[in-house]
């Protein structure tokens, strides 16, 4: 009849199969503490403390304006509504909201720094 058909070998491009060798991976290098997963640690915590300080100075800035605003401006420090004094409302509510929506963006871009860290390791 005809010459028989070859057989394929058909593996996920993933498998050990598709890749001959041994690779080095950056997973090793973190864990075995080499110059290479040195810089990658690195990088994740510069990332981390960039996040913290610019966190920080968003939370800061406005609430160290708040004093010198209200010292300065009768009308914020003098004036009422519905009873209250304004500067309890002003250093009331929206600074606890402030600080909930700082550190609910905080862990939310944090979280998405250090999975990026992983998934850029484990390609790697």
């Amino acid at each position: 009849m005809g010459e028989p058909q070859r057989r394929v070998t058909v593996t996920h491009p993933r498998t050990q199969a598709a890749r001959p060798g041994v690779r080095h991976t950056a997973v090793r290098d973190i864990h075995e503490q080499t110059a290479l997963g040195e810089v990658y640690v690195r990088a994740l915590i510069r990332g981390q403390l960039r996040l913290g300080l610019l966190v920080c100075a968003a939370v800061c800035l406005p609430l160290a304006c708040l004093p010198p605003l209200l010292a300065y401006v009768p009308a914020l420090r003098e004036g009422r509504l519905w009873g209250v004094g304004l500067p309890w409302l002003v250093l009331g509510p929206p600074v606890y909201a402030l600080l909930v929506a700082a550190g609910a963006c905080y862990v939310r871009r944090a979280e998405r720094n250090e999975r990026d860290f992983a998934e850029h390791v484990h390609r790697s």
